[in-house]
Formats: C-alpha cells, structure tokens, sequence
C-alpha cells in the first residue's frame, strides 16, 4: 500500500474510532439509561443503551466469544489492506477501514465495559430498528461497500482484463 493510501486508510480508522467513543462518552454523560430524545419525530430518537450481544440483541453476555470474534475479524481486516487500491478499488478501499474503525470502536466498549453503548434509534414505517451508534452505521456502510467492490466490481474488473488481453 502506497504513502498516500496508508494515510487515507489511517485517517478513516481514526476518525470512525474517535467519532464513535466521543458520541457514546456524550450519551453516557448525557442521559440516564433508557432515557431519550425526539431528534425526528416518528423516525429518530436518540436512546441510551446497554448492547450486551451482538445485533439484535444475539448472543448475550458472550464476551469470551466476541473477543476472539473480533480479533479474528480484526487480522483478516488487516490482511486484506494489502490490496487497498483507491485508483482501481474505491468501494474497497472505503469499505475496508470503515469495517476497520467499526470493529475496533465497538472492541474498545467491549473491553472497557462489558457491553456497547447504542443510542441511535430509529423507526422504518412502524418497525423500531433495534438501536444501534456509529461504529455499527461504520460497519454496516464498509461491508456493502466491500460486497459490492467484491461480488460486483470485480467480476466487472476481471471482464475488463480478459477483453483486454484477447484483443
């Protein structure tokens, strides 16, 4: 991975981290457990919880399980930087610090607490989406990203290639 591209990578790890503790310090400072907030009415509230699982509530009070998850998660990520190509493969190589940054700002909650903060809480039609913060929103936006740089774009990348190559 080129100078530039390491500063790209670090920059949004970085900044996904940081955005992601400082908004949860707020809303631990802020409100009481299970207080909230009217941000949009009938859409968007602000909600403080305690996540104990994973999404959705799975997999309660399993931290062993979440420490080696995360850590295994954590080397392929790592792995995988070495085809960060911003030129070729910007899905990709969005996708994958956002996936980055994500994982480690819900591992530091993890670690520290027990358990991660969520606060963003919000309502599709009259679904309550289950409540979730920004290193989940950084993950959810960098493996659709990844998903489709890898299941989409490279197949067209590949096609590209032997076009190439047969002309």
């Amino acid at each position: 991975m080129r100078k530039k591209s390491q500063l790209i990578v670090s920059f949004i790890i970085i900044a996904i981290v940081l955005l992601d503790q400082l908004t949860k310090m707020w809303i631990v400072n802020t409100l009481r457990l299970s207080e909230s907030f009217t941000v949009v009415p009938s859409f968007l509230n602000i909600t403080s919880h305690r996540n104990y699982g994973a999404s959705w509530g799975l997999f309660q009070d399993q931290l062993g399980f979440f420490v080696i998850i995360t850590l295994l998660a954590l080397g392929v990520f790592v792995f995988l930087l070495k085809d960060i190509d911003f030129k070729n493969k910007p899905f990709y190589s969005i996708g994958l610090p956002l996936l980055i940054g994500g994982t480690i700002g819900n591992f530091i909650d993890r670690l520290r607490l027990g358990y991660v903060v969520d606060f963003i809480d919000t309502y599709i039609f009259t679904y309550n989406f289950p409540i979730f913060n920004v290193a989940d929103m950084a993950l959810t936006v960098g493996m659709i990203l990844f998903a489709i740089d890898i299941v989409i774009l490279d197949e067209i990348r590949k096609k590209k290639g032997r076009e190439i190559h047969a002309n």
